[in-house]
């Protein structure tokens, strides 16, 4: 490596037309402050909008701008694995295009990684903003209850963070289709320190994480790192059984002493009380074969349709 490192900064895009010319000039700006040597490499998801073409037309101005377009929109996470293979430097950057991952932080995280040794940088979120206050309520429980299913710490974590090219090339080595990012780098390991931020105002436009799409995600790092839903099934199992029989005793109780139990009442809640218990079950159990399906059909993460500026190879930057 020489005195001045080669850094990528990847930037998954989707729908980002009105906000792109802005948000890159600022993150180039930050960029030269951290090194001389750099490449933005930013992954088209699938935009439905000219983001393609503006990408285009940027890379022509300054060739540190590289882009790849994916065939389809396949999602965040398979953005960022998109960027990550394609990523040339000796540590990649992952960071948002809208600015609330605060391009100013750039030439400390590279202080930190150069400097200090540390192989990641994490950004960790302190003040999440204006953030509606539903969305911080969600995402607190979010990490509650990832932090009571695995033994990973990602209270404040975001996908701004600086990687080391073995962690890098650790990552890219994993085979799993279905992936959650944050977790990964959590779960690789190797000397880490954090820097704190607070997320900026969007540049342009709202978030476009709904409900349902959060509720997914949780659902995928959940079941990703940790088996622990499958166990509740069991504890579900033995709760049943211990009401089961308790009220069978106090049901033979009742008949030997001669008293008949009035009404439909007890059968009934019993009977809903097991069929929730058992679809529940089923439930948890189907989307942990659910990822078995997808993980054994054996698709490729994700498909690249176009490249731009990627005629250089990764060694020409040593």
């Amino acid at each position: 490596m020489t005195s001045d490192p080669f850094i990528s900064v990847v930037i998954p895009v989707f729908n980002e037309a009105e906000i792109l010319k802005e948000s890159l000039s600022e993150i180039m700006h930050h960029a030269k402050g951290a090194t001389l040597r750099y490449e933005i490499v930013l992954v088209d998801d699938g935009s439905t909008d000219n983001t393609w073409e503006i990408l285009r037309g940027l890379s022509d101005e300054a060739e540190e701008i590289k882009a790849i377009k994916l065939s389809r929109n396949f999602g965040k996470e398979s953005a960022i694995a998109a960027g990550m293979e394609f990523a040339s430097g000796d540590a990649v950057i992952i960071m948002d295009a809208d600015l609330q991952h605060p391009p100013e932080l750039l030439p400390d995280m590279v202080h930190l990684w150069k400097d200090k040794g540390y192989d990641i940088v994490e950004a960790i979120k302190t003040d999440r903003g204006n953030e509606p206050f539903s969305s911080k309520l969600g995402a607190r429980l979010f990490y509650c209850l990832m932090s009571r299913l695995t033994d990973l710490q990602l209270d404040g974590s975001s996908d701004f963070k600086l990687l080391d090219r073995k962690v890098v090339d650790a990552q890219n080595r994993f085979p799993e289709r279905s992936r959650f990012f944050r977790g990964i780098v959590s779960w690789l390991g190797f000397t880490k320190t954090q820097i704190p931020f607070t997320v900026g105002e969007r540049a342009a436009g709202k978030s476009r994480w709904s409900v349902i799409k959060l509720v997914r995600l949780a659902l995928q790092a959940s079941t990703a790192f940790s088996s622990l839903p499958l166990h509740f099934i069991t504890m579900t199992g033995m709760l049943t059984f211990a009401l089961s029989l308790t009220l069978g005793v106090h049901t033979l109780y009742m008949k030997f002493s001669g008293f008949a139990v009035s009404g439909f009442t007890t059968v009934i809640l019993l009977l809903l009380f097991i069929g929730s218990a058992i679809m529940l079950s089923l439930g948890i159990i189907g989307i942990y074969i659910s990822r078995i399906f997808d993980e054994v059909k054996g698709r490729p993460r994700f498909i690249v349709e176009k490249e731009i500026n990627f005629e250089k190879k990764r060694d020409e930057h040593r």
